[in-house]
């Protein structure tokens, strides 16, 4: 049975509100959540960008019939909360700002962050959805280096954290947020996944950050990477395991941390694309900076902030609660590299012997 067959059944009454369907992660659950048969409803900030659900959901051949709706939401203000929610039974909350820049303030990402975060909660607990499972990230778990490097739902990334970006900020107090108000109103449940960096094949043609990773290596943007180990998981588990959290009993009140296995670094993804696609081998990156050489750049450079903070060091992350809990199986990190980069040769992406999509 395959890892997409694993979710139980539409529940009998009731539609799943679906915020920031336009994003990566979104795109993906709308696919999924329609082909299993459930009614779905997708918030977007402003008129207009159904499109781009749309076309995510043609990219991945699913026909939304007439269990499809859209509601006009935006994180940073209370109207249309109220609307979006009605006749809701189950609220996934993916949507959270992600900065293509490191904003001129922190703030820039972390009220809407957060506030958002309590919007969403507050509005589906004044509607009477019986659960919300929202979407952090392994930013809230894992920033704040440990001795032994060992990471799992128990630990929180410290806020305070010297040089933590702000994105990184924002998920953590967004999620104590969220776990706040559930804990102090104790009448809604709220579950959190935490993803690990998500991976996996493109809908539509906005390519998330991580999708755009591999397509740097692929095109030679990327001659040298940085010496830095993180976490993989496939956007279509990261998908499952929400679906699962979103109707499993002992999901209430708790957190999942989604990776699919052990750490990988930048370069071992390069080996991984140079195994399976050896057209582009001249085009990969054929170097690793040390883990000096990157604590220097980073000084100049914002983006190499995250891999001079780590130190090179290799995280141990558990996914043994989902796992246990959820019966959640992820995909190999190969597996889903491979088929990162096979969606972009699928979007048009033309490697120098003519690579093809694998039959």
């Amino acid at each position: 049975m395959s890892t997409e067959d694993r979710t139980a059944a539409p529940s009998e009454s009731g539609t799943v509100l679906v915020t920031g369907g336009t994003g990566f992660v979104g795109g993906h659950s709308v696919a999924r959540l329609l082909r299993e048969g459930y009614r779905t409803r997708v918030t977007v900030r402003e008129p207009g960008q159904e499109a781009g659900v749309l076309a995510a959901l043609r990219g991945a051949e699913v026909d939304p019939a007439d269990r499809l709706e859209f509601a006009v939401a935006h994180l940073d203000a209370d109207g249309g909360w109220a609307e979006a929610m009605d006749g809701v039974s189950h609220v996934l909350h993916h949507a959270s700002p992600f900065p293509s820049a490191p904003p001129v303030t922190e703030d820039e990402v972390i009220l809407p962050a957060r506030d958002g975060a309590l919007r969403v909660i507050s509005a589906a607990r004044e509607a009477g959805v019986r659960r919300v499972v929202m979407t952090s990230s392994y930013a809230a778990v894992g920033y704040t280096l440990k001795p032994d490097n060992h990471y799992s739902e128990a630990d929180w990334t410290d806020p305070d954290t010297e040089g933590l970006p702000a994105y990184h900020k924002s998920k953590v107090l967004a999620e104590r947020a969220a776990w706040d108000y559930a804990r102090t109103h104790g009448d809604i449940e709220l579950t959190v996944v935490n993803p690990t960096g998500i991976f996996g094949p493109q809908l539509g043609n906005r390519p998330s950050g991580s999708v755009g990773l591999v397509r740097g290596m692929l095109t030679g943007q990327m001659p040298v990477v940085p010496v830095m180990y993180f976490g993989v998981v496939d956007v279509r588990d990261v998908v499952d395991l929400h679906l699962r959290a979103m109707v499993h009993p002992k999901a209430a009140g708790e957190r999942f941390i989604a990776v699919s296995g052990s750490s990988i670094s930048f370069f071992g993804m390069a080996q991984i694309l140079r195994e399976h696609f050896p057209a582009a081998a001249g085009l990969l990156p054929s170097a690793e900076l040390t883990v000096e050489q990157v604590r220097e750049a980073a000084k100049t450079e914002p983006a190499l902030r995250d891999a001079a903070a780590l130190r090179g060091r290799i995280p141990v992350i558990s996914n043994e609660k989902a796992r246990s809990t959820l019966g959640w199986e992820p995909r190999d990190v190969s597996e889903t590299i491979v088929a990162t980069a096979e969606s972009q040769l699928r979007q048009g992406l033309t490697l120098p012997e003519g690579d093809s999509v694998p039959s």
